[in-house]
């Protein structure tokens, strides 16, 4: 277990009510033998809308804030003098070292070893568990977390008294919560959902992520429940995760790019803002061996960029005008919304095709290839250097990645645009003039 995790969750404590009704996002965790180099992956979509999101890094310091109070609530909390570098990806604008972020109730915890995944209920209470090392989960907006065994300590933590306070909210008559048999929880009966709204918005999502690492677990798409933790028939890599991620129910009648059978609710949608693959490799020094994968706007037509996370700096880009690359990526991620159900002559092959398999595929898989190959030479340079040296380079290395993927994708947004002008219709005006 990481060390002070378990002090760390005792000592959480919420104030809130009420069940939890989170409105976006999809998330995948997998244990290291679950993945195909010994890797924990942790990875999310932020589907929240559409503004410029920013990648910022922020440095160690030994005299940062001591205290935390929340711009929305007002809760309060004591913070260590020390705070260790981190990476983000705030909501809005950062303001004289300040943003706005949002929360949920999922939390992850992962290191090179194991991943926590932890949910809050209610706001008066939490739980978590350990991924197991083997399996994988693809959580979508839905408390996930069933029966808790308090007793395995190893895999499960919980709240204080938790139990006991489940049984006794069960057992008033005002409350009357669900989720306590016997001297036992389950967390999602207890404090989650599953009723209409989720068979629509939350199971499918359970269903295309499973369809998409066991193919061979044949399923149904209404079914009420789905195992969270499953074995894959494959190892995964962080490229499957965002197949996963980029998925709209692809290849199947369900998908939202086809006739969107049933209307459900898939993991990539047009309100996607980043997508994010958080990857601690065992087998490389702790100096480089966390990689941050990202897309901005919708993964299903932007790439993952490898980022570096030892850094002093992101790559540096105006976030005020198309050179953004969250407007670039945004870009090909709209046009293809507007026409993606539309064909027209390929004029090299003449035969029928789309803007996806013409423009935005061919492209995609050129460029991951290019920064796979630059990772694994960054690597072997990364092995020679240490200190400030090796932090300056993998800085270097991030921003060139960076103006890579953004000068291949603006040419390809060219391209885009001229072949969906072959798309669009051409209407005759209405309008009548006086001579």
């Amino acid at each position: 277990m990481f060390a002070g995790l378990g002090h760390f969750l005792k000592g959480l404590e919420f104030d809130c009510s009420g069940k939890l009704a989170v409105k976006a996002c999809t998330t995948v965790v997998v244990g290291k033998k679950a993945t195909t180099d010994g890797s924990t992956l942790v990875a999310r979509n932020e589907d929240i809308g559409a503004w410029s999101k920013h990648f910022y890094v922020h440095q160690a310091t030994s005299n940062g804030p001591t205290t935390y109070v929340s711009e929305d609530n007002g809760f309060k909390t004591s913070l260590p003098k020390t705070a260790l570098r981190y990476t983000s990806m705030p909501d809005g604008e950062q303001v004289n070292g300040h943003q706005w972020i949002f929360g949920e109730n999922g939390v992850i915890f992962s290191d090179k070893n194991e991943i926590w995944y932890m949910e809050i209920g209610s706001g008066h209470t939490w739980a978590a568990v350990r991924v197991p090392d083997n399996k994988y989960a693809v959580i979508p907006n839905q408390m996930v977390i069933c029966k808790l065994n308090l007793k395995d300590s190893k895999n499960y933590m919980a709240s204080t008294n938790l139990v006991k306070k489940v049984k006794a909210w069960s057992q008033n008559k005002k409350i009357k919560l669900a989720g306590y048999v016997k001297g036992t929880v389950n967390y999602s009966k207890a404090f989650g959902t599953n009723d209409k709204t989720d068979a629509i918005y939350n199971r499918p999502r359970m269903w295309d992520g499973q369809r998409i690492l066991i193919p061979s677990k044949k399923q149904s798409i209404t079914k009420k429940s789905y195992t969270l933790f499953l074995k894959p028939d494959k190892k995964v890599s962080p490229a499957k995760v965002g197949q996963v991620l980029s998925s709209h129910f692809t290849g199947t009648k369900y998908s939202s790019y086809g006739k969107w059978k049933g209307g459900y609710r898939p993991i990539n949608v047009p309100t996607d803002v980043e997508s994010h693959i958080l990857q601690i490799i065992s087998n490389v020094p702790k100096e480089y061996a966390a990689i941050q994968w990202l897309a901005m706007a919708s993964p299903a037509n932007s790439v993952y960029l490898p980022f570096y996370t030892n850094i002093s700096d992101t790559p540096s880009q105006d976030p005020t005008n198309t050179k953004s690359a969250y407007w670039t990526y945004k870009t090909t991620a709209m046009v293809i919304e507007a026409y993606k159900h539309k064909k027209f002559i390929d004029s090299s092959t003449g035969k029928k095709t789309d803007l996806i398999y013409k423009d935005v595929n061919p492209t995609k898989k050129a460029v991951t290839k290019q920064l796979k190959a630059n990772l694994a030479q960054s690597d072997k340079v990364a092995k020679t250097l240490s200190g400030d040296k090796l932090t300056a380079y993998l800085t270097e290395q991030n921003q060139k990645n960076a103006d890579y993927a953004q000068k291949k994708w603006q040419t390809m947004n060219n391209s885009l645009i001229i072949h969906s002008n072959k798309l669009a219709p051409v209407t005759k005006s209405k309008l009548t003039f006086n001579k």
